[in-house]
């Protein structure tokens, strides 16, 4: 039996898992429940779409992938480390270094230019083996934006806008990208852009997980997991 190469043990790595992960809220003294024993493990270089339509739990879900918040069971693992094992602190900073975010509304500062929009995360956190400055540089040349660093939000275009967000994700190297929605608010033309953004990213080795409603973006990922009422339809 052939021996497995160093890089593909790497590829199997899992970078997130939960383990009958449940998750309530309370109001006044009445618990609601909204996630029922989530079973998820996403891999090194896995593009994975979570899709579910509105009220399946799917927003919830993502906060608990995205270390926002905490099971009321069960586990989440991220590289490793079970969020509810550690400080608030050290949550912070593993969301900061290990998780890349990308919303439906781009989240961009107004005030800064795209260069320094891409740059916010390294103020709370940054790997010291990284010249950030010049790493936000070759992001914005990867998406396509070279000519725009200098621009404001303002000037940009809502897909421009996106591939700001996600060159900002990037920044930290990050071991996952967290897209929620990414298209929500482009049109099918610039939609279908910053999807193929995603997928050249995917075969470049990122491993992404997106959150959606939508049957024609969920199509980019390798694989879609299906959530409805709480539950996994299907993994």
């Amino acid at each position: 039996m052939a021996l497995l190469k160093d890089q593909d043990i790497k590829e199997k790595e899992t970078v997130i898992e939960t383990i009958d992960l449940k998750k309530s809220y309370y109001l006044t003294d009445v618990e609601v429940p909204i996630l029922h024993g989530i079973n998820i493990n996403v891999k090194k270089g896995d593009f994975v779409a979570i899709m579910g339509p509105s009220g399946s739990g799917k927003s919830t879900l993502m906060n608990m992938l995205g270390c926002l918040d905490r099971p009321t069971e069960g586990h989440v693992m991220v590289m490793g480390m079970d969020i509810n094992m550690i400080s608030d602190m050290e949550l912070a900073k593993l969301r900061g270094m290990e998780i890349g975010f990308v919303f439906q509304n781009f989240s961009l500062v107004s005030r800064l230019s795209a260069l320094q929009n891409v740059l916010l995360p390294t103020y709370a956190n940054r790997r010291s083996d990284i010249d950030v400055n010049e790493r936000a540089r070759q992001l914005l040349d990867l998406v396509g934006l070279s000519d725009r660093m200098d621009h404001k939000p303002t000037e940009l275009s809502g897909g421009q806008s996106q591939r700001v967000a996600i060159a900002r994700a990037l920044i930290n190297d990050p071991a996952i990208i967290l897209a929620d929605e990414p298209t929500g608010n482009l049109d099918s033309k610039t939609s279908i852009e910053i999807m193929e953004l995603f997928s050249e990213l995917h075969r470049k080795g990122s491993t992404i997980i997106m959150i959606t409603h939508d049957p024609e973006t969920s199509a980019y990922a390798d694989r879609t997991i299906h959530v409805k009422d709480g539950y996994i339809e299907n993994n």
